[in-house]
């Protein structure tokens, strides 16, 4: 069977969790798959340096801005696809457009309905955008979905009607780049030496925008200061500005303990590893959550987390972190707390997201993949 793997994501000039999957998940499938024979749409005008393992598999690129491919597909219903890079099945891990001259079989993963169930967190340009996708029309046409967690799942069917036995539920994995260092590491101690992280510090890492809820992690973090044991006691919030970040700037800018609040920015993968071998704890207190990479890369490395019961998150990390109502930062102060006072609860929570990510490898998840592409063949 000839497949078609769509990344042009990839050349958008971000890294969030869907170009983490697609990484990944290509990657695993390429190792894994000895049977089926791919091609990689990668169309676009951004650089990306493909992983060398991909560079043996056939590309196509058709040298058009991948804005205006969208405008050509949404308008003018062209060019078909299947008329320019033929093959017998076609896989979007991402619900980008794609146009075709008929029914042909194509797959779509779909990480989140966020912008359905929330569309006040995203600025009106990404909601014209989400729009323009015609995102429910893609999931219609497509012949099978895949969802990333029983959440979505649930959204596709609850939301869009979309019938149970159209989905099958995949989780994705973790990379092992994410491990737990030695507490002594020459590399790990000279980085806290470095960066001036020598004393104990809660951790966020994802995109700041609303739907992440770093207010309210802000919060959180003003309540325990306000307590003589947290006087040193720091918050680092790595990652990039999204969309309607000047709430959370704000706060920074007015927190009578902004000295102890740092923003990290965009961080190197190298940095985030660092990061979460360092932190005292990990704070994720997402509104909601398609899967929700960041808990547990944090476990991956031995690091305790707190998160909220935002959409997968949940699921995903059940007893092995402590959760709390993202509507509530004084819960959300009150794990954080429980982590770092209660004698032993740190250390039990380290041993449970070691459990608890052996649940996630990209190996099953593109073996499931796999198989999901079988069942479409003989449908």
């Amino acid at each position: 069977m000839k497949i078609l793997l769509d990344a042009r994501l990839l050349f958008s000039g971000v890294h969030t969790g869907i170009e983490e999957y697609t990484l990944n998940l290509f990657s695993k499938l390429f190792e894994i798959d000895e049977k089926n024979r791919y091609q990689i749409f990668t169309n676009g005008w951004h650089t990306f340096k493909l992983p060398r393992a991909w560079r043996k598999i056939p590309s196509v690129n058709w040298g058009v801005p991948n804005r205006l491919l969208d405008v050509s597909f949404r308008l003018l219903s062209f060019p078909k696809v299947d008329r320019l890079a033929r093959a017998d099945l076609y896989f979007s891990p991402h619900f980008n457009l794609l146009k075709f001259t008929s029914r042909a079989r194509r797959i779509i993963t779909i990480h989140d309905l966020s912008f359905v169930r929330f569309p006040l967190f995203f600025p009106r340009g990404k909601r014209l955008w989400h729009a323009a996708q015609d995102v429910r029309h893609q999931v219609e046409r497509a012949c099978h979905l895949i969802a990333v967690s029983e959440a979505t799942k649930q959204d596709l069917i609850s939301l869009w009607n979309v019938p149970k036995e159209n989905i099958s539920m995949i989780h994705s994995g973790i990379s092992p780049r994410y491990q737990a260092l030695p507490s002594h590491d020459f590399i790990l101690t000279r980085f806290r030496v470095e960066k001036n992280l020598t004393k104990p510090f809660m951790l966020y890492v994802g995109t700041i925008e609303p739907r992440k809820n770093v207010l309210g992690a802000l919060e959180a973090f003003h309540l325990l200061k306000r307590k003589p044991a947290y006087r040193d006691f720091g918050f680092v919030v790595a990652g990039r500005l999204g969309w309607l970040y000047g709430d959370v700037v704000k706060a920074f800018r007015e927190s009578p303990y902004r000295n102890t609040i740092r923003f990290w920015g965009p961080a190197s993968k190298e940095d985030v590893l660092m990061l979460y071998n360092t932190a005292a704890v990990f704070v994720y207190p997402s509104f909601y959550e398609g899967f929700g990479f960041p808990p547990l890369e944090a476990q991956a490395c031995g690091c305790p987390v707190v998160a909220s019961t935002g959409g997968s998150l949940p699921e995903v990390l059940g007893a092995s972190a402590l959760l709390a109502d993202p509507h509530r930062s004084d819960k959300l102060a009150e794990a954080i707390d429980v982590v770092l006072s209660r004698n032993g609860e740190a250390e039990r929570l380290r041993i449970a997201g070691f459990a608890n990510i052996a649940r996630f490898s990209w190996e099953t998840a593109a073996r499931k993949t796999l198989a999901c592409f079988e069942s479409v063949r003989k449908q």
